[in-house]
């Protein structure tokens, strides 16, 4: 007799169906839009290593990053330009597109563009943000804070549900250990799975170091392949990674994101793992 994966509620993305046992999905991209050019580039590189390992996509990039270390640091487009770079990456690609939104002013303008809202780990609490992101009818990927336990994110679950919100996803990005460290557990993908809704790994995040540099985050990219491993075995309905193609270059989270040419290979790794992990479902 297999060993049984807990199910979740199926959430439909455009033409992609996350949770309740279906293939694993990934969503990708660069952490900032750095150019109109850049992200388009990107993401058409993204799209092409999905396909080709039979993984659904959902294009991820930030317009703006509200919760860098230093006021200095980059922060992208914005509002309006961003949003603009996303729909034509939707539109050109034909790929659903996801984004943070930090403040409810913004949710109005990012939900006629993005197909899902995404709630940064900070901002996880915040009532009203999750109140309003739920009544837009988008789906609303919810990152648990860093300070909060698995369990904890019931009350998440309960204000967006209450709200209205029938599309929810939740992500695991570590919780914090010591001074500029996270540490992931792989505990708290099943224990969220009890929620009833689909489960996210945030396998690039979960390896930064925040503020570890001083005036900007460290990270450990080298070891994304060895955590999304783990977190695919466990049974995590899709993957969030950030993609970047030279890390080393990139205007905000170069020490954790994950260098686009390691993409193809690592999607076959994921692939083949799912597949195996699925059979037991």
């Amino acid at each position: 007799m297999g060993i049984k994966i807990k199910k979740t509620k199926i959430i439909k993305i455009g033409n992609i169906e996350i949770g309740g046992g279906r293939p694993i999905v990934l969503i990708a991209g660069p952490c900032v839009i750095e150019s109109d050019k850049h992200v388009l580039s990107t993401a058409e590189k993204i799209k092409r290593a999905a396909y080709k390992a039979g993984i659904p996509l959902i294009f991820k990039a930030s317009y703006d990053k509200a919760n860098r270390s230093s006021i200095d640091s980059f922060r992208g487009p914005g509002l309006i330009k961003g949003l603009k770079s996303l729909e034509k990456i939707k539109q050109e690609l034909a790929v659903p597109v996801l984004s943070d939104v930090h403040t409810e002013e913004e949710i109005e303008p990012a939900a006629h563009v993005l197909d899902v809202l995404q709630i940064p780990a900070f901002l996880c609490r915040q009532t009203n943000l999750l109140i309003k992101a739920a009544k837009t009818g988008r789906a609303i990927n919810v990152k648990k804070g860093q300070f909060m336990a698995p369990w904890d994110m019931k009350n998440v679950v309960d204000k967006l549900s209450q709200s209205g919100c029938k599309k929810i996803l939740l992500t695991e990005r570590g919780f914090t250990f010591g001074y500029n460290n996270l540490v992931v557990d792989m505990r708290s993908l099943i224990l969220m799975r009890d929620l009833g809704y689909p489960i996210i790994f945030d396998s690039t995040h979960s390896l930064q170091l925040p503020g570890g540099q001083g005036k900007k985050s460290g990270g450990q990219k080298e070891l994304i392949p060895d955590l999304v491993r783990g977190a695919v075995a466990v049974g995590c309905d899709a993957i969030f990674m950030e993609v970047h193609p030279n890390p080393d270059k990139a205007k905000s989270d170069g020490p954790n994101m994950l260098k686009l040419s390691q993409l193809p290979e690592l999607l076959k790794q994921i692939k083949t793992l799912d597949t195996v992990v699925r059979k037991q479902t």
